[in-house]
């Protein structure tokens, strides 16, 4: 974990200079609302995207159905803003505490499973709230919601807001890893049974990452629509929002910081690019991250082609 790193300080001192830049140009709007708008998914995208990291890639909880959060936190905001007028920032905050506390309730049965199980649970859990959010009338079914601000805020603010965000999820992230208590989750992912021996509280330690990673989500959902202004069932609860979380992953690096960052910035370029060919987008990002797999399975970050005899030793 780059306990004794001797490039520590120079990587503190980069890392502080980008964010003092990136919050200039988000103050300023210098480089052009397009250009902040795209600099806003990206923020978004990686953080998301360590969240989902942070489940998989060091705790060992591959989770299909992160865009619950997203969709609780999202129809929050919509209802908090426009069915009862209140302000925005009191939505986005509605928003994190109703999923912290259905991550909580979840935790109570899904951390009870494993494996592939945990997965396809997450999933059905996710698809299960889009369906019911679609029968409501009190969020007026399928017709979907908008997100009432006033004044809205401009797209410097909401990068400003993103990009605050993502700071502060990587720094957590980063600490949390680099304590002793993130030992214990990657042991945890790596042997559960030798961990628990080890003194780690594994029930409350998956319990303490889903949670967490569960309330970032939100709060980078509720920013995604607040943007936005709309929200729908199929937007919300969209097993889109966890294609792309693991496509980050997958193409930056699991089990990395920086992964998922250069993850999110490839991830936004290319579906920027490959939105000009409908129908043929998804399969060609499943394609790279199918190649990334077979031929570079570590990721970007960490490239270190797979050896073409690997089978011969593996023998």
């Amino acid at each position: 974990m780059h306990r004794n790193d001797p490039h520590k300080g120079i990587r503190t001192v980069l890392y502080t200079a980008v964010f003092l830049l990136l919050l200039a140009a988000g103050l300023t709007g210098f480089p052009g609302n397009n250009i902040l708008r795209y600099g806003f998914r990206i923020l978004l995208y990686i953080t998301i995207g360590e969240m989902w990291n942070l489940l998989s890639g060091y705790a060992g909880m591959t989770s299909l159905g992160q865009q619950a959060f997203i969709g609780l936190s999202g129809y929050t905001l919509a209802v908090v803003t426009t069915r009862y007028g209140l302000p925005y920032p009191l939505g986005i905050l509605l928003g994190l505490l109703i999923s912290l506390a259905a991550a909580f309730l979840l935790s109570l049965f899904l951390l009870r499973i494993d494996g592939m199980y945990f997965a396809i649970t997450t999933w059905v859990v996710a698809e299960a709230l889009g369906t019911l959010f679609m029968s409501m009338t009190y969020v007026n079914r399928g017709a979907g919601m908008t997100v009432t601000a006033e004044p809205y805020p401009r797209i410097g603010r909401l990068f400003v807001m993103a990009l605050l965000l993502c700071s502060l999820s990587l720094v957590l992230a980063e600490l949390l890893l680099r304590s002793g208590y993130g030992l214990g989750i990657m042991a945890m992912r790596d042997d559960p049974e030798a961990a628990e021996a080890a003194g780690v509280n594994v029930k409350l330690a998956k319990r303490a990452v889903y949670i967490f990673a569960a309330g970032v989500t939100a709060l980078a959902g509720s920013l995604f629509f607040l943007n936005k202004g709309t929200i729908y069932p199929e937007s919300g609860f969209d097993i889109g929002w966890t294609i792309s979380m693991v496509f980050i992953v997958i193409i930056g690096g699991s089990g990395t910081i920086e992964g998922p960052v250069i993850g999110a910035v490839l991830y936004v370029l290319l579906s920027e690019y490959l939105a000009r060919y409908p129908g043929w987008s998804n399969m060609i990002l499943g394609a790279i991250a199918i190649l990334m797999i077979l031929f570079c399975p570590r990721g970007i970050v960490r490239f270190s082609p797979r050896p073409k005899d690997h089978l011969t030793k593996a023998r």
